[in-house]
């Protein structure tokens, strides 16, 4: 008796597990649930299947880009809006960067850096003062993040342009007292160089071309550059173009002035080499020296007193 209720527990048992998983349906419900989606799927209408198929830059990041362009445009204002501007010209306007992406990229940056200083802090566990001192410095650096971007961008472009704007000049001068009027002379400039300066002339060009006066195209030559030769050259150029002066005589004066330029910079750069030097040879170079001069007396003298 003991034994048959002992095998109707058992075979209970064994029932309501089976039962439980789906053993003794006539499908199991994952194998069924698959089933389902799959048929869901590919009966569905076509424009549920192309809003699945799309990637997910499309169906994710991009509406949350445009969610935080309007949200920056909101908390940005005008000035600050055409300083972003000035900004992305100095930097060149690289491609896909506008001033809504500028202003969306400040959010999500400070977003990221609530992030990391709240990982950092949960990570670390320092003081409350530390903590502060982390967030903050998180905070800023991820608000700041698309302007040091383009004010590193700028810098290296400005470098590029002080570098190439010498030859430039002397190009544009023999072009010039070659028979080539101005503007045939900047688009013989713009074709034969390379580099950001190339890419500005062909910009002022461009803007000659569809209306804009030659003093008003290079003095906005000179206001998207932060290089003080630029400046002066567009200046010199816009001042000769008001008054009447030969092209060919100021391009002569600019052209030796570049050089000029460019030759003091050389030398101001040699004559930093001694003083920049001294600090790896004081710290790095003199220790291994005195090591390699002195160490095998220093030894010596250690092995003879030690002996006695």
């Amino acid at each position: 008796m003991e034994l048959l209720l002992g095998a109707i527990l058992i075979f209970v048992a064994l029932f309501i597990v089976f039962a439980a998983i789906g053993g003794l349906s006539p499908e199991r419900s994952g194998v069924s649930r698959s089933l389902e989606v799959l048929e869901a799927m590919t009966g569905s209408p076509e424009e549920l299947t192309k809003e699945a198929d799309k990637p997910f830059t499309e169906r994710v990041l991009n509406p949350l880009l445009d969610r935080l362009q309007r949200f920056g445009r909101r908390i940005t204002g005008a000035d600050q809006a055409e300083r972003i501007r000035g900004q992305l010209d100095r930097a060149g306007n690289p491609k896909g960067w506008t001033v809504d992406r500028v202003s969306s990229g400040k959010i999500l940056g400070t977003f990221v850096g609530a992030g990391l200083a709240a990982y950092v802090i949960l990570l670390a566990g320092p003081p409350w003062p530390i903590s502060v001192l982390i967030a903050a410095v998180c905070l800023v650096l991820g608000f700041y993040a698309p302007n040091i971007y383009l004010y590193n961008t700028a810098e290296k472009r400005n470098e590029q342009i002080l570098k190439d704007l010498p030859d430039a000049l002397d190009l544009l001068t023999i072009s010039v007292e070659a028979g080539l009027g101005f503007d045939a002379a900047l688009q013989q400039v713009a074709r034969n160089t390379g580099g950001p300066l190339a890419g500005e002339l062909t910009r002022a060009l461009q803007e000659m071309q569809i209306g804009r006066s030659r003093s008003d195209a290079l003095r906005g030559l000179g206001e998207r550059s932060t290089v003080p030769d630029l400046k002066s050259f567009t200046s010199a150029m816009v001042q000769a173009d008001a008054v009447g002066i030969p092209v060919a005589q100021v391009l002569r004066v600019q052209s030796n002035e570049m050089r000029t330029k460019r030759r003091q910079r050389a030398e101001e750069k040699a004559a930093q080499v001694p003083v920049k030097i001294m600090v790896p040879v004081i710290l790095f170079i003199l220790p291994c020296l005195m090591i390699v001069v002195m160490g095998p007396g220093i030894l010596s003298m250690i092995e003879a007193f030690s002996d006695r």
